[in-house]
């Protein structure tokens, strides 16, 4: 795993980072910047595909999206489509759940995906015009995660509210949840930057560069069954 943080940046600067990163890696690993991953050819060239969260959803359902801030319709689809809820979801929360099982394993083509909802992303910031949504995206080739980075919440009354929700979502039963740090926030109410952060998952990376279907191909010391 690659981790980092940029000052003075925010996840427009993160995407222009990583498609020059992921193209100059393609290059200097095949000698061009294409790829075969899973009976797929794909370029690796840029400028890779934007795509906002919600349009891709609604698509994939052949809905309107207004009809996906309709809590009861989203866990009518979840039920449709075999997906286990707990029944205390919100409508970010089971937008998610919808999107992962329905439209990750399309995206085939390096594909960003832009603005999440803040339900799931505690730690990002909301974007100005729509506080339902954050600065984050995903960004896929050939249907699975390569990275995740967001504009970094900097504001510590926001972020404390953001680990409140998180705490009565772990009182429900949300293992995932995200704990109350107060080290964090006191560190935020001295003052950081505007930044941003991303993870690169390089096991997975290394998959799609090197055209390899499983993770433990490129994997020093996978773990191994017992004889």
């Amino acid at each position: 795993m690659l981790e980092f943080y940029m000052a003075y940046a925010d996840y427009e600067d993160l995407i222009s980072l990583t498609e020059e990163l992921i193209s100059s890696l393609a290059r200097e690993v095949n000698g061009e910047g294409k790829t075969k991953f899973r009976n797929h050819e794909i370029s690796l060239e840029p400028p890779f595909q934007r795509r906002k969260f919600l349009e891709l959803l609604s698509e994939r359902l052949g809905v309107d999206e207004n009809l996906l801030k309709d809590r009861e319709f989203l866990f009518r689809k979840c039920a449709e489509y075999g997906i286990a809820t707990r029944g205390f979801e919100g409508t970010g929360g089971l937008q998610f759940l919808l999107f992962e099982k329905l439209v990750e394993d399309t995206l085939i083509a390096p594909t960003f995906v832009l603005d999440y909802p803040v339900e799931v992303s505690p730690l990002a910031k909301r974007k100005e015009d729509s506080p339902d949504i954050v600065e984050r995206f995903e960004f896929f080739i050939g249907g699975i995660e390569i990275a995740n980075a967001f504009t970094e919440l900097n504001n510590p009354r926001d972020q404390r509210q953001r680990f409140l929700e998180q705490l009565k979502e772990k009182e429900r039963g949300d293992e995932s949840a995200h704990p109350l740090d107060e080290d964090f926030l006191r560190a935020l109410e001295f003052g950081m930057p505007p930044c941003a952060g991303e993870g690169i998952g390089i096991d997975r990376l290394t998959m799609v560069l090197c055209g390899v279907d499983s993770v433990r191909e490129v994997l020093l010391f996978p773990l191994l069954k017992p004889e």
